[in-house]
């Protein structure tokens, strides 16, 4: 909402204009009596230096509200973003992603895009767990999130979900455009063995992709994924 005689002029410099105006040295020009009974709207024989005083004193306290309230937004953009973390990885964790993805979906539909969801779950992740530790198992996790998060635009979501599955949201991408994709990203991720001390491995991912059709909900989408990814495994493991 506009204010009537608002004005886009920076604080310091109103302060700066007020404290000259109530008697403060500018420059070493003090502010002419006639100065400051005009700012104050009083006659000037009652601008006494209490109430100088009492404006400086007000102008300041202002100026540092105005800084804690600045404090207090960054802060709390900070812990907002937080929030949206994964604990382990540097992805978006799960609520974060359905809330982005159903901005995607929001998107596609209001527009005509095409928008997809690829869902990954990595291959063995309870045998690493169980053999060399959670130690491990964490490692695994964090290269899985790193690699996926450096292999897509920085217009597409990467998430996870929990656990050992990631998902993927890949803009202006049909389902054929996102299987090729999942299918890159897939053997990309194989192709760099693992490093957890002396033990090596690859990392295998199975996959799933569900393109988000109109009125298909981020859940549902997530869902179509989920499910395309395990039937995809079972015809592979037979």
């Amino acid at each position: 909402m506009k204010v009537a005689g608002a004005t886009t002029e920076p604080f310091s410099a109103i302060r700066r204009r007020a404290l000259a105006q109530a008697g403060a040295a500018v420059s070493g020009q003090p502010a002419t009596r006639a100065d400051q009974a005009a700012f104050l709207g009083v006659p000037e024989p009652e601008m006494t230096p209490a109430v100088k005083t009492a404006l400086v004193t007000l102008l300041t306290e202002i100026d540092d509200l105005r800084g804690e309230v600045g404090r207090l937004k960054a802060r709390l953009a900070e812990a907002e973003n937080l929030a949206d973390r994964d604990a382990l990885t540097p992805l978006l964790n799960r609520r974060a992603f359905l809330r982005e993805l159903a901005r995607v979906a929001a998107f596609a539909e209001r527009y005509g895009s095409s928008a997809s969801v690829v869902y990954f779950d990595l291959d063995g992740f309870k045998g690493v767990n169980d053999r060399y530790g959670h130690a491990a198992g964490d490692a695994a996790l964090i290269a899985v999130a790193d690699r996926l998060a450096g292999l897509v635009r920085e217009s597409d979501l990467v998430g996870r979900m929990g656990g050992d599955e990631f998902a993927v949201a890949l803009v202006q991408a049909d389902a054929t455009t996102a299987g090729a994709k999942a299918e890159t990203l897939a053997t990309a991720i194989a192709r760099e063995p693992l490093q957890f001390g002396e033990w090596s491995a690859p990392v295998r991912l199975s996959w799933g992709v569900a393109e988000i059709a109109p009125g298909m909900t981020a859940q549902d989408a997530v869902a179509a994924a989920d499910a395309a990814m395990y039937a995809r495994k079972r015809v592979r493991t037979g």
